[in-house]
C-alpha cells in the first residue's frame, strides 16, 4: 500500500525538524514486527492533524508498520540529549526505544511531532531491547487522558498497536505482551538537549535550536532584541504553568529528570505515576525514589532545579546578564498559575489575590478523607454548591470548623458560567480509573479491552464538563 495523499485527509506535512541539521539526531531504522492489531486509535487528536479519515489499514501501515506519512520525514529521527538523572548527570541518554516519525501543523498552525515510543533499537538503546510493554502503553494513555480531562497541558496517545512479541520485564510478569505507541506532541526538545549541546561547548549549535525553537514554539518572540533571555524567560513561563496544573490536579509525574522536561512546557513521557487519593505532599510515584526527590510536594521544585540547568546553558552561550531575574520570576508565576488552576476546578471566576484559598483547600484536605477529585466535584460553583455538597456522601467532613474558613473564603468567590453545576449530576470520575493494574488485568486475563474503554469514556465525560465553564487557564495571559 502506498503512502497516504495528504491533501486527501487536510494533513498538513513539515519537515521543519530537518533544519537543524544531523547533529541533534540520528537517522534510524523502525523495528519489524510479527503482527500489527489496533488496541488504540484517537480519532479526536488524528482530527486536529486531519487523519482522522485514515482506514484502519493505513492506521496499522503508518503507525504500526512506521511507514512514513507523505510530505513529512522520509527516515525517523532518534533524538540526541543529555541529562540530569535523579541529580546525576549522564551524557549517554537520547532516544533508546522511540523516535520523531514525523512532523506536521494541527488545525492552529502549531507545529507538531508524532513520536514513538517501543520502536525498535537506536544508537542510544544501551543495551535495552527498544520496545514497550502493552500494559505500559497503557498506562501512558490513562496519564495522558486524566490529564487532558483536568486541563494541564499534555502530549496526546495517539495510537496503541500491539506487535505481538513476548518481553521479559523485571516490573511486571514476564513474558508480557508488545506494543508501539504513537503519541501527539507539541515538540520533543528538553531541557536534556540543551545540556547536551552545551556540555560538548558546541554553542553554535545551542544558538541555532534556540532561534529554530523560538521560531516554531515561541513565534511572538520574534521581534525579541535579546532572543536566547526571551525565549528562557518563555520556557519558564509555561513550566511554572505545568508545574501549577500538575499540582492543581493532584498528579505526581514520577520522573522529573531534565531529559523528561520539555521546551514546550508541555507534559510526556509517563512511566510511573500516580494520582493521589488524599492530599499527601510526599507521595511518590516511582519505587525507586527513596528519597522522594520527586514526591507531590517537591515537584515545583525540581522543575525550577531543571530551569537552573537551562540557565547554565544560557550562561555559557550569553552570558549571566538577566537570567537570576528571570529565575526569580519563577516562585511568583506559579503561584500566580496555581490560583488560575483551582479556581477552575472549582468552576470560579479567579482573582488576583486568592492564595488564600489555596492555602485553605490545603489546609482542609490534609486534615479528613475527602479526595482532592470529591472535593472538587461537590463545590464545582462555589457556595452556590452547598446544598449539595452538605447533603451529598461526604456532607459531614463539611461541617467542621476547619472547612467553616474555608467556606468563608468561598463566599468572595462567583461561578464562571452557567455550565459550572453540570458536575453534581454523575458522581467525580473516580480514582479506581487511575489504578492501572485493575483495567490491566481484565485485558491480561481475557483480551478483554471494555473496562478501559468505559474508563476513558467516562474521564472524557469530565474533561467536557468541565470545559463548560471555559478552557483550562494557562499563564500566557498573565503579566
Amino acid at each position: 500500500m502506498s503512502p497516504i495523499d495528504p491533501l486527501t485527509f487536510g494533513f498538513r506535512p513539515e519537515q521543519q525538524i530537518l533544519d537543524l541539521g544531523d547533529e541533534l539526531f540520528d537517522l534510524v531504522e523502525p523495528a519489524r514486527f510479527p503482527q500489527h492489531i489496533l488496541r488504540w486509535r484517537d480519532d479526536r487528536a488524528a482530527a486536529e492533524i486531519g487523519l482522522e479519515g485514515l482506514t484502519s489499514k493505513q492506521w496499522l501501515l503508518h503507525f504500526g508498520a512506521l511507514q512514513p506519512l507523505s510530505g513529512s520525514l522520509e527516515r525517523p529521527l532518534a533524538l540526541r540529549y543529555h541529562g540530569h538523572q535523579f541529580r546525576h548527570y549522564n551524557p549517554q541518554l537520547g532516544d533508546g526505544r522511540g523516535f520523531v516519525l514525523a512532523q506536521c501543523r494541527d488545525h492552529n498552525g502549531r507545529l507538531m511531532d508524532l513520536g514513538t515510543k517501543g520502536s525498535g533499537i537506536t544508537p542510544w538503546s544501551r543495551g535495552g531491547d527498544g520496545r514497550l510493554t502493552l500494559q505500559g502503553g497503557v498506562r501512558e494513555l490513562l496519564a495522558a487522558e486524566l490529564l487532558q480531562a483536568r486541563g494541564v497541558p499534555t502530549c496526546r496517545i495517539l495510537s496503541l498497536v500491539e506487535t505481538g512479541e513476548d518481553l521479559q520485564r523485571f516490573d511486571e510478569p514476564s513474558p508480557t505482551r508488545s506494543c508501539v505507541m504513537v503519541r501527539l506532541s507539541h515538540g520533543h526538545w528538553r531541557i536534556g538537549s540543551a545540556q547536551r549541546l552545551s556540555t560538548l561547548g558546541d554553542l553554535p549549535t545551542l544558538q541555532r535550536l534556540i532561534e529554530h525553537h523560538a521560531a516554531h514554539y515561541y513565534p511572538e518572540l520574534s521581534s525579541s532584541g535579546d532572543l536566547p533571555l526571551a525565549w528562557f524567560q518563555a520556557v519558564l513561563r509555561r513550566s511554572a504553568d505545568l508545574a501549577a496544573a500538575w499540582m492543581s490536579a493532584g498528579f505526581v509525574h514520577g520522573v522529573l529528570n531534565t531529559d523528561n522536561l520539555n521546551l514546550s512546557g508541555e507534559s510526556f513521557d509517563y512511566g510511573p505515576w500516580r494520582f493521589m487519593p488524599h492530599l499527601d505532599p510526599g507521595m511518590t510515584a516511582a519505587y525507586f525514589d527513596n528519597a522522594g526527590l520527586y514526591s507531590f510536594a517537591r515537584q515545583p521544585g525540581a522543575v525550577l532545579w531543571g530551569l537552573e540547568r537551562l540557565a547554565g546553558c544560557l550562561i555559557n552561550l550569553r552570558g549571566r546578564s538577566g537570567i537570576k531575574e528571570v529565575l526569580g520570576s519563577f516562585g511568583g508565576l506559579y503561584r500566580a498559575a496555581l490560583r488560575q488552576r483551582v479556581a477552575w476546578r472549582l468552576g470560579l471566576v479567579p482573582q488576583v489575590e486568592s492564595g488564600e484559598l489555596v492555602s485553605e483547600i490545603s489546609s482542609f484536605l490534609l486534615g479528613n478523607q475527602v479526595t482532592m477529585d470529591d472535593f472538587y466535584h461537590d463545590w464545582h460553583g462555589g457556595l452556590a454548591a452547598a446544598q449539595a455538597a452538605n447533603s451529598g456522601p461526604r456532607g459531614a467532613s463539611y461541617s467542621s470548623p476547619r472547612f467553616a474558613r474555608l467556606q468563608s473564603v468561598l463566599e468572595g468567590y462567583e461561578p464562571s458560567g452557567e455550565g459550572s453545576l453540570l458536575l453534581h449530576s454523575p458522581d467525580p470520575v473516580h480514582l479506581q480509573h487511575t489504578r492501572v493494574e485493575a483495567l490491566w488485568q481484565p485485558i491480561a486475563d481475557e483480551d478483554n479491552w471494555a473496562p478501559l474503554q468505559e474508563a476513558i469514556a467516562e474521564i472524557r465525560s469530565l474533561g467536557v464538563q468541565l470545559a463548560q465553564a471555559g478552557p483550562a487557564p494557562t499563564l500566557r495571559a498573565v503579566e
